[in-house]
């Protein structure tokens, strides 16, 4: 199977009010067909993992094969010149926040190049970085993380919230969540250093993308009895 013979598949399932969405809201640009995600789970489900299918559909440059690309990846074998090339090219949509991010905490490159990310001077490779981190305490048992490394990434994300970029604010918003709901040692930190932020606000531009208060998404999360609990996958 082919990327060429993929985009041939993906041409006929695209809904123009679906890429008209993409376009107007969340800055996805040609090439695009419209495909919905759930129909890319069709393609996923079928193909499974494929690691060279992956990097041709994320070339082609077409956002939902990009999408596709995300989904289908082989985290395992992606190397970091790989997923340093994904980061550059993630441009919009759920490419920097969410594709890349599901891809890099998968690989055995997650940590550290989230952490070279964040540093970056490109809003939406920081974004990416941030994303990267919540997905590795998405999935990654407490005991294989470094949780004195976590909590001076909490205390930076205190001291430099409100001056960060719309996009990378909103990342690191979501850290803070992601940190607080799935490794209950640094729950009650997260919820304290949520307060101390105070409201976060972010202009994510003409979506329905919201910026949730940290410290009340996590108490609902306790609420729920489900602090702590790992996710299998990160990808949806």
């Amino acid at each position: 199977m082919t990327a060429k013979a993929i985009l041939e598949e993906m041409k006929p399932l695209s809904r123009e009010s679906y890429k008209l969405m993409l376009f107007n809201n969340y800055g996805v640009k040609e090439p695009c067909f419209g495909v919905p995600i759930s129909e890319l789970k069709k393609f996923q489900k079928r193909i499974k993992k494929d690691y060279q299918l992956a990097l041709d559909l994320y070339d082609t440059g077409n956002y939902d094969a990009m999408y596709l690309a995300g989904l289908i990846a082989d985290d395992a074998r992606m190397t970091r010149k790989d997923l340093n090339r994904w980061v550059e090219k993630a441009y919009a949509g759920s490419l920097p926040g969410s594709t890349v991010p599901w891809v890099a905490a998968g690989s055995p490159h997650g940590r550290e190049l989230a952490l070279e990310w964040i540093d970056s001077a490109k809003p939406l490779v920081a974004t990416a970085g941030w994303a990267t981190l919540s997905s590795l305490v998405a999935i990654k048992d407490d005991a294989e993380l470094d949780l004195p490394e976590l909590k001076r990434l909490l205390s930076r994300v205190q001291k430099t919230i409100h001056q960060a970029p719309d996009v990378v604010r909103s990342g690191m918003n979501s850290f803070i969540i992601a940190l607080g709901s799935y490794v209950k040692p640094m729950t009650e930190f997260a919820i304290q250093t949520g307060e101390v932020i105070g409201p976060v606000t972010a202009d994510l531009g003409n979506n329905n993308c919201q910026v949730f208060s940290a410290p009340d998404y996590i108490r609902k999360v306790q609420k729920r009895g489900t602090i702590g609990k790992k996710r299998k996958t990160v990808k949806c």
